[in-house]
Formats: C-alpha cells, structure tokens, sequence
C-alpha cells in the first residue's frame, strides 16, 4: 500500500472545493443538453452524489476493517441523484462534509498495518472485494467526476 495516496485521499475535499469554486447556483444546477458528451448531471447533482458515495464507502470501508468478511449492499445512485431533492441542497456543505469525512477518515487509514488492506468483504453486486480495491475506488471516483466538471464549466464558459 502506497501510504501517499492516503495524503492524496485527504486532500480530496479541496480539490472538489476549487473545482465548484465562483459558479453561481443557477450554474451549479444547470443541465447539459442530451447528447452534449459531458454527462447528464448537473455539477450540483455531481457533487451531492460525491459526497454521498463517499460517505457510504467510507462506512463500507469501516466495515471491512472492523468485520469479518461482512456483506455490503449495493445502491442505484441515478435514484439518490434525482430522489433526494439535490436543487434544495447546498454544493459547499456537501464539499465541507467530503472533506471532513476524508480527513477524518485518513487518520484511521495512517494507522493501519499495510496487512489490513487485503482484508476483504463480499459486494452483493461487485463480489468479493478488498479494503485496497474499496480504497482506490474511491479515490479515482473523485477525479473521475472532477473531470466531468471541468467539462460542463467550459461548456458555461468557466473553465476551471
């Protein structure tokens, strides 16, 4: 285990604040047309759905940790993205909670033995999977997404 990517993990809220960083709210909520190449999620939608998956993998992640083996439940983050009223929610507070939850969460990942992220549980949708794979996952996801807001800035002609 590479223990910089920890560093990187808890970094990870202030990237997604500087990407967000000067859009006003009706830009933050705009949706690009179909077929525009840069996704169906406005950037709102997109940061909201960061900070939930994140906050669920990090409890998927505690659980590998603390439990043998134990069973994850998967999600359908299309439903938590167009269910959970993400226009009546605020992008910074979903940054804010990312970060803390990063960084909280960095502290319990310095201190475990690089033994520890072979440990495993079993996904109902991904299989057998392990805290290293949970991890890196979760790490790439950001910048996944990061990427696609990058995309609808320039479309708004605010490129990040």
């Amino acid at each position: 285990m590479d223990r910089k990517r920890i560093d990187e993990f808890a970094a990870g809220g202030q990237k997604l604040r500087t990407a967000i960083a000067g859009l006003a709210r009706n830009e933050l909520l705009w949706v690009p047309p179909p077929g525009a190449s840069i996704g169906q999620w406005s950037i709102q939608q997109i940061v909201l759905h960061l900070m939930d998956d994140e906050l669920i993998w990090t409890a998927r992640m505690k659980s590998i940790i603390a439990e043998e083996n134990p069973q994850i439940l998967g999600f359908d983050e299309s439903k938590f993205a167009s269910k959970l009223f993400p226009e009546e929610q605020d992008a910074e507070t979903a940054v804010q909670i990312l970060d803390l939850n990063r960084r909280q969460f960095s502290a319990v990942l310095r201190k475990l033995p690089d033994s520890a992220f072979t440990r495993t549980a079993q996904h109902q949708d991904l299989g057998v999977i392990t805290l290293e794979q949970s991890f890196q996952w979760t790490s790439e996801h950001l910048d996944h997404h990061i990427r696609y807001i990058a995309l609808k800035r320039d479309k708004l002609g605010k490129p990040l």
